[in-house]
């Protein structure tokens, strides 16, 4: 039995589908996680949320 990866997401894609593939991965709404992330943006201003964002979507592999 194959584990889990965490993938992009094609299906809860707003902007790369980064937020949507950690969601679909942790079996949580995408909403959730999206709104997580916004939060963390601002605490971090703007900046290490943003490149971060930025290496997953192209790190992580698309399923």
């Amino acid at each position: 039995m194959e584990g889990k990866k965490l993938t992009l997401s094609r299906s809860n894609r707003q902007f790369m589908g980064v937020c949507g593939g950690i969601a679909e991965y942790l079996g949580v709404d995408p909403t959730v996680v999206r709104v997580l992330w916004v939060v963390g943006t601002f605490i971090t201003a703007f900046v290490p949320a943003t490149i971060l964002y930025l290496v997953l979507g192209f790190v992580i592999p698309q399923d």
